[in-house]
């Protein structure tokens, strides 16, 4: 009997490895079929993705290549990198659909729509690092070398620091969904963050100071967005606290009315 029911207990975590394991299967499948492609146009990405250096290089300046396999390395490593970028909407949906199951409807309403936000605001900040960032901290660097001094950019180099701003902006884009899920969570109140405001304030600026050049208007440009996002994410906290008492009266009445069905059952039963 003991082994029979262990059997039967192991069966549901079997049953999630598998599950877990095909889904993991197809986002491989997923990323390389995008891969592949991709890597056919690899030499075109990185030129497109270079064009914010190449625009402020001096005339008779390039790129080079230090290794001997940078070449080719290179523009494939961001091939691959941008199909990860490019799938990680498929991604998050399998993740989604393996963990929505275990989840209630209130939390699959609150959790959902997190993960749509969270991800429609990396690549705002990943957009907004390429458009408006780049430029900028690249203009600052090339403009800044001494007299004499050729500025010829390793290709293996540009793509570290690049992909670096991008991850750092596109985290730093994320300020809503830290504060929303702080606020839900319980971790603090919205009175306490309104009045950290000034610290958030120039916690965002002395933010902006290490990932951007020590020019003012690049700090300000990351550090405006911060605050304002900031700002949104307090937003939203207050309408879901609004919205959560009611949530919680229809949770509490229907646990009420399953309660009494089956307090009626009961008694029916013994009646019987």
């Amino acid at each position: 009997m003991n082994n029979s029911s262990s059997q039967t207990a192991d069966l549901p975590f079997i049953s999630h490895l598998i599950e877990l394991r095909n889904r993991l299967i197809h986002i491989v499948i997923f990323i390389a079929c995008i891969a592949l492609p991709l890597s056919i146009y690899a030499n075109d990405i990185y030129a497109l993705l270079a064009q914010p250096l190449m625009a402020h290089l001096p005339q008779n300046s390039s790129m080079i290549a230090t290794n001997v396999t940078s070449p080719f390395m290179t523009p494939f490593k961001l091939s691959l990198v941008t199909s990860i970028f490019i799938s990680m909407p498929f991604v998050l949906y399998q993740f989604w659909g393996f963990l929505a199951p275990a989840l209630y409807r209130n939390e699959q309403r609150t959790i959902f729509p997190l993960l749509v936000a969270s991800t429609v605001l990396f690549y705002c900040g990943v957009a907004f690092a390429y458009f408006v960032v780049a430029p900028l901290v690249l203009a600052f660097f090339t403009a800044a070398a001494p007299t004499g001094v050729t500025v010829m950019t390793d290709i293996e180099a540009y793509l570290d620091f690049v992909l670096t701003l991008f991850f750092a902006f596109g985290l730093c884009f994320e300020v809503p969904i830290f504060t929303i899920v702080a606020v839900w969570s319980g971790f603090t109140t919205i009175e306490s963050l309104v009045d950290k405001r000034p610290y958030v304030i120039v916690g965002a600026f002395i933010i902006g100071m290490f990932l951007t050049p020590p020019d003012v208007l690049s700090q300000t440009l990351l550090a405006v967005p911060m605050w304002l996002l900031f700002e949104v994410g307090l937003l939203f906290a207050r309408l879901k606290i609004k919205q959560s008492p009611d949530d919680n009266t229809r949770d509490t009445a229907k646990a009420i009315s399953v309660t009494s069905q089956s307090t009626k059952k009961r008694r029916r039963k013994s009646k019987k």
